[in-house]
């Protein structure tokens, strides 16, 4: 009877003992600890955050003064079509070269020998590249914050071709973010393939210019080439400029039959989705294999 009763009692667990998480709950917990490592992080480097609210200014300073009024948008050049033909793409290019700094950050702790302690610690495998993720996602939001208020100041405005309201266009910068969360992990792929932050840097940057370029983002893809214009239009960059164009009421690009063009939100959805769970799956196998 004594025996018995000693191995229940070893055997019941103790008033708030912890007890064992679930393996969503655990990567959950894990990603978020991650994310607040670097957003700490970035907290004590303040001029990463300077530079990259920088450069997508001076982006919408340029191609304001100095490309509007002399490219035709809506059968017309008059500058202030033109920005507001121009803000979707500039805000969407923003994003997306949140990639290279992805790249880099990853591919620096790679080299300091920070990813093998993570490697080395009992925590989910994804949780690394997902907090990363996740904190550079929140540096892209007050980058896009800043872009925001800076395309105010110089003539864009929401509702200028179309009706539109908070809402819709609240809804178009939540399309933004998810682009630009989906090639972060593109840049995550990255930084764990290259062995330094500068080839990461580079790899992260140097392939964005064709796809940001080859779109709808700066002129109407509909005066490039015929050959070229599949491509622009189908380009999944060019999705997201769309249906930002769309939900902000802001002049789009000329008729087109290509399906992603004649439904961007849908496409634009589709392919950030796509992105998120191909190259997610292609970075937390390359963490593991990765020493």
């Amino acid at each position: 009877m004594t025996t018995g009763a000693t191995t229940t009692a070893s055997d019941t667990a103790r008033p708030g003992a912890p007890r064992p998480r679930g393996g969503v709950a655990r990567s959950l917990s894990d990603s978020l600890v991650v994310a607040r490592r670097n957003l700490i992080r970035m907290t004590r480097i303040p001029e990463m955050i300077l530079f990259n609210v920088i450069q997508p200014v001076m982006f919408v300073v340029l191609f304001t003064y100095v490309f509007g009024g002399s490219l035709t948008v809506a059968g017309t050049t008059d500058p202030d079509v033109y920005t507001n033909f121009l803000m979707a793409g500039i805000f969407a290019q923003t994003v997306t070269f949140a990639t290279a700094g992805s790249a880099a950050g990853i591919a620096d702790d790679m080299q300091k020998g920070i990813i093998d302690r993570f490697r080395s610690l009992p925590m989910a495998r994804g949780a690394v590249l997902t907090g990363r993720t996740v904190a550079d996602l929140v540096q892209t939001s007050i980058t896009l914050l800043v872009l925001a208020l800076v395309a105010l100041l110089v003539g864009w405005r929401p509702g200028s071709a179309e009706p539109t309201n908070a809402a819709r266009v609240l809804a178009g910068f939540a399309l933004l973010l998810l682009l630009g969360y989906a090639f972060t992990w593109i840049g995550a792929l990255i930084g764990l393939s290259v062995r330094t932050p500068e080839a990461a840097t580079s790899g992260g940057i140097i392939w964005l210019f064709p796809v940001t370029f080859v779109s709808n983002a700066f002129v109407d893809s509909s005066q490039m080439a015929p050959w070229l214009q599949p491509i622009a239009e189908w380009n999944p960059f060019s999705a997201t400029v769309q249906a930002c164009r769309l939900l902000f009421g802001n002049p789009g690009v000329g008729a087109s039959e290509a399906w992603p063009m004649q439904h961007p939100v849908t496409a634009s959805l589709l392919w950030s989705v796509l992105i998120v769970v191909v190259f997610r799956t292609l970075a937390v196998r390359k963490y593991r294999a990765a020493s």
